[in-house]
């Protein structure tokens, strides 16, 4: 592939949403920083299978999110490792329930670490290649952060916080670099202790006007739009969710 390939930093990008948007744009062309934190054999495992395709058109980055000194290198690696950033997706995120009675000290600075502070710092690391690049930002943020989920107040803020720099950034980093966010719905259901019920599930499902969930490709196709086809999109967030938030 071309030096000149473009190339995008996607955090969180060794499993799910993350994962799939990366395949799409490295099919498109791209090159892929794929960041993991604690998923390593998935994320070579995906680089290995990206570079099959097309040698050379990804790699994979460790940091932890929560630690300032791995963001900053996080995008100083992913900047050298072709000599440009074209995009950003900040797309690594932390959502468990944590009730304001019960929440911890732990619980908000494991939330907002990485799911605002990682994006504003690793922003402003990439920012000089980005710019250079006239590149472009995708955030995930989600639809609670307009309409709150009961027992999620730390994360709700967090994602409320990541759409407020998202506006903030598409002014004032403008023209060089565009800032969008893409506000996912029920499109996988979370994993671990955050997973929820048949029951519940039925209830969201209740309330999406297109009385389904999504899919990856609904979320990573979104990505790509606003990364590679829409130059005059800034400062936008689109709610990918089948209705629901027409009936939070």
């Amino acid at each position: 592939m071309p030096e000149h390939a473009p190339v995008a930093l996607i955090t969180g990008s060794a499993h799910r949403l993350g994962a799939r948007t990366a395949q799409i744009l490295q099919e498109r062309g791209w090159n892929i920083a794929i960041h993991y934190r604690n998923r390593e054999d998935q994320a070579h495992s995906l680089a290995e299978s990206m570079n099959q395709q097309r040698p050379n058109s990804a790699v994979a980055l460790q940091a932890d999110l929560s630690n300032i000194t791995d963001i900053r290198r996080l995008g100083t690696e992913a900047a050298a490792q072709w000599g440009r950033l074209d995009a950003l997706v900040n797309n690594a995120s932390v959502f468990y329930p944590n009730p304001t009675p019960e929440a911890t000290e732990d619980d908000w600075d494991s939330i907002m670490h990485t799911n605002l502070k990682a994006p504003f710092f690793l922003l402003q690391a990439c920012l000089p290649a980005l710019r250079a690049s006239s590149g472009s930002v995708v955030n995930l943020i989600d639809i609670y952060s307009e309409k709150p989920l009961a027992d999620h107040p730390l994360y709700c803020a967090s994602k409320a916080g990541l759409a407020a720099l998202t506006r903030s950034w598409a002014k004032d980093l403008a023209p060089e670099v565009r800032v969008n966010g893409v506000s996912p719905g029920a499109i996988l259901w979370p994993e671990g202790d955050a997973a929820v019920d048949a029951g519940y599930q039925s209830i969201i499902l209740a309330k999406t006007p297109l009385n389904r969930t999504g899919t990856p490709d609904d979320i990573a196709r979104t990505i790509v739009f606003l990364l590679a086809e829409a130059p005059f999109i800034t400062g936008q967030i689109i709610s990918v969710d089948g209705g629901r938030s027409l009936n939070m």
